[in-house]
């Protein structure tokens, strides 16, 4: 998976009877343990700001053992330290994360020969911690959801040895007991050297992909939004089959938006992710 956007969007889509079995937990047993897992077609582009998309699988999962929260999206893992829910519905969130970042990582994989032309960047092993809180009983029901997310992740393989940052904000709220659905906007705020890796050319890349030199500097990387829900083939989303899904879009931002390796793509990404878990 090429894009932490589309994480956050399988996230979203196989979390969700996470939601549910947690929701049946705090109800009778608090500590109960629970586990979702599957697997889904990607559509991704080949690189960020590529036009060209392929189709991957990916897998995923989501549930608590012990008391602690996990969720596997394709490329990234987190672990959620805080279970207790505080009074009122209120939640705090926080724990560790890691994801691997592809970007880049196989011209052969890049339709668009300038892009190729520029070689390979190496897989990045990205390292961090998120915060959070949420609450439930929102909007519709006592058991729709609202979280507030910040995490922060490093890159500890020497690739952009730099940092990210991605505020998160989610609503996922049941339609009944055999579905559920979620909505998600976020945002990455990135520092100069990934900027330098993923996005400037250097006079050396130039003349290897007959692009312009250009240098690219940090800031706000891209917004995206996405669209999740999850049906249950087995009649209720705590247990059985299910059927996962969702459509997402990122917009790169300045710097990046300008650049020339987005100038042979777009700025304009579309993500989107189906596939099939059970739940039990």
């Amino acid at each position: 998976m090429r894009s932490l956007t589309l994480a956050g969007l399988l996230a979203c889509s196989i979390a969700l009877p996470a939601h549910a079995q947690s929701i049946q937990s705090e109800n009778g047993d608090p500590e109960g343990d629970f586990a979702i897992v599957g697997a889904a077609g990607t559509v991704t582009p080949d690189y960020e700001g590529s036009d060209d998309y392929r189709l991957s699988p990916v897998p995923g999962a989501a549930g608590r053992v012990g008391g602690i929260g996990f969720q596997l999206a394709g490329n990234r893992l987190s672990v959620d330290l805080m279970p207790d829910i505080l009074e009122s519905g209120w939640k705090l969130q926080a724990g560790p994360l890691a994801a691997v970042n592809f970007n880049r990582t196989s011209p052969k994989s890049i339709d668009q020969p300038e892009i190729a032309a520029l070689g390979d960047v190496g897989t990045a092993i990205e390292v961090g911690g998120y915060i959070g809180i949420a609450k439930t009983a929102v909007v519709t029901s006592e058991y729709d959801r609202i979280s507030l997310t910040l995490s922060y992740r490093h890159d500890v393989n020497g690739v952009h040895d730099s940092g990210v940052w991605t505020p998160t904000l989610s609503y996922l709220t049941p339609l009944s007991r055999k579905a559920l659905v979620s909505v998600f906007v976020s945002a990455d705020h990135v520092e100069n050297a990934y900027a330098d890796t993923y996005y400037s050319i250097t006079p050396a890349g130039s003349v290897a992909s007959g692009l312009p030199v250009y240098d690219a500097d940090g800031g706000w990387k891209n917004w995206g939004m996405g669209l999740g829900g999850a049906y249950a083939l087995s009649g209720d989303l705590t247990g059985g089959l299910l059927l996962v899904g969702g459509v997402g879009y990122r917009r790169l931002l300045g710097d990046f938006a300008d650049s020339p390796v987005v100038g042979v793509g777009s700025a304009d990404q579309w993500l989107g992710v189906a596939g099939l878990a059970y739940s039990f």
